[in-house]
């Protein structure tokens, strides 16, 4: 019997490093998501792969946010945030929001001002208004826990996803 066993590869694993994490990471299908909340400068928002629902009662999410990102200092005192869930349509949209130094809100990104003054998107699958309720330190990010206000779960479409460091739609089953 090897020490690797079915499924596991080389019997030798590659130890722990930031590469490790994300080529295994790059295997792992997510849905897209843009995180948005309103600064003293105008929106801001970033593209998200790590939204996670966290609890039913109450109804809470969280997501993930790097300190370097230039949403942080927002997102670091933001009451509320926007969390639209992007469909396979908007990849465009997607690969903005994750472009640094893109102006994100700018043409052609269709959004309004909406509950609590967060920015909304227009044409996403869905869309929540959240309440912040903590800030958890993890290394260089922060885990962001907050609490569903309303949202609009009404929009039309299939999930973007990503995958293997690519925007994908869902494959019918054949």
């Amino acid at each position: 019997m090897t020490a690797a066993g079915p499924g596991l590869g080389t019997p030798h694993p590659r130890l722990t490093s930031p590469d490790l994490l994300r080529s295994v990471f790059r295997r792992h299908a997510a849905g897209v998501a843009v995180i948005t909340a309103r600064g003293p400068s105008g929106p801001v928002g970033f593209t998200a792969t790590s939204l996670s629902s966290v609890s039913a009662e109450p109804p809470l999410l969280s997501f993930g946010i790097s300190t370097g990102s230039s949403s942080w200092p927002v997102l670091a005192t933001a009451g509320h945030v926007g969390v639209h869930i992007l469909g396979e349509h908007q990849q465009e949209l997607a690969a903005t929001f994750a472009r640094s130094g893109a102006d994100r809100f700018a043409a052609p990104t269709g959004w309004r001002t909406g509950p609590e003054e967060v920015p909304v998107l227009d044409g996403v699958l869905a869309w929540l208004v959240c309440r912040v309720v903590a800030r958890v330190p993890a290394a260089d990010h922060r885990i962001v826990l907050a609490e569903v206000v309303l949202g609009d779960p009404s929009g039309t479409g299939r999930p973007l996803l990503y995958h293997q460091g690519r925007y994908n739609g869902l494959r019918d089953a054949t």
